[in-house]
């Protein structure tokens, strides 16, 4: 994989539903999602203009599961609303093993001197969740979260500025990409039932829908309101050492040796809402809600409604 300079544009329908000929969600798109797929081990390196790095991951495992998370019936590893033309996926990847490797590009912007990034962890899954559109099979959001048991990670200082480099290198390219799927992302959602098809013929008399409010209800339950990423490590030991006497002649004969620090969190979480409108949009349907953000939420529309009144005065 490699970095782009200029974001690509949307892939568009789901190449699985152009290669049977088909334009709407429908038999191949059940195929597809309910295999189970079993790597012994994969390798994925990527290259960018500051850096390249690989991933390696031993034992993946990839399958569908229900809403609750737990491998059962194909039938109940998705939930079809035929009112909203929506339907609701649900997807889980495992791995024993996963090792993650940066270093520099040899090139003129980077320092002489660099320490590579390396990070091992025992296992780990991934939880995924969307919502797309029967008619187009285009996906409306998403739910990412990454879920990790106990880590540990020695970083040294000069690992720690070479991570600062790669995560500023990758700034620019994802504020590009952010403001793409922020300008093709649709206001307010219009809801159209889906053309009937002929797979919703045999599946229900036509014009007759006796459980079309327990299924609205269901798919209520577990829609994702909008995108979202969400990053879980139950143990975090992380020690952070100073290795600059490693590479200062004579610093040891000089007494100056390096220090160093450990830090533990226990349940640490990142949630990350993209498209979420601050002081606009209620947030109610966040994984951690707390009365406290209705606080933040206040006081955020106030920044936003004095903002504006501004702008409106000039």
């Amino acid at each position: 994989m490699r970095t782009c300079e200029e974001p690509r544009p949307p892939n568009g329908q789901s190449p699985i539903a152009l290669a049977a000929g088909q334009s709407e969600y429908g038999f191949a798109e059940k195929v597809v999602e309910g295999m189970f797929i079993v790597v012994n081990s994969i390798t994925i390196k990527i290259h960018s203009k500051a850096f390249h790095a690989s991933f390696e991951l031993w034992q993946l495992q990839g399958y569908s599961v229900n809403p609750n998370w737990q491998q059962s019936d194909l039938r109940l590893t998705r939930i079809t609303d035929p009112q909203r033309g929506e339907v609701l996926t649900f997807k889980e990847l495992t791995w024993q093993t996963l090792r993650i490797e940066a270093d520099a590009t040899d090139n003129g912007d980077q320092d002489p001197v660099t320490t590579p990034l390396r990070l091992i962890t025992n296992q780990g899954r991934i939880q995924i969740s969307l919502k797309r559109r029967t008619k187009d099979c285009n996906v409306m959001a998403s739910k990412l979260m990454f879920l990790l048991d106990d880590l540990l990670w020695v970083l040294t200082d000069s690992q720690l500025k070479a991570m600062m480099k790669y995560a500023e290198s990758l700034s620019e390219a994802m504020e590009k990409s952010a403001q793409q799927r922020k300008s093709l992302a649709p206001e307010s959602v219009q809801i159209t039932p889906p053309a009937p098809s002929t797979q919703q013929s045999w599946s229900q008399p036509f014009g007759v829908s006796p459980n079309a409010s327990s299924i609205g209800q269901y798919f209520d339950k577990h829609d994702m309101k909008e995108s979202s990423y969400h990053l879980l490590i139950s143990r975090l030991d992380l020690h952070i050492c100073d290795d600059s006497h490693t590479r200062e002649s004579g610093a040891l004969k000089h007494g100056m040796l390096g220090g160093a620090m450990q830090l533990t969190f226990r349940r640490m979480a990142f949630d990350y809402y993209p498209f979420h409108r601050a002081g606009r949009d209620a947030c109610k349907h966040w994984v951690r809600y707390s009365e406290a953000m209705e606080t933040r939420g206040q006081w955020a529309k106030k920044l936003v409604n004095e903002f504006q009144s501004k702008i409106e005065k000039l």
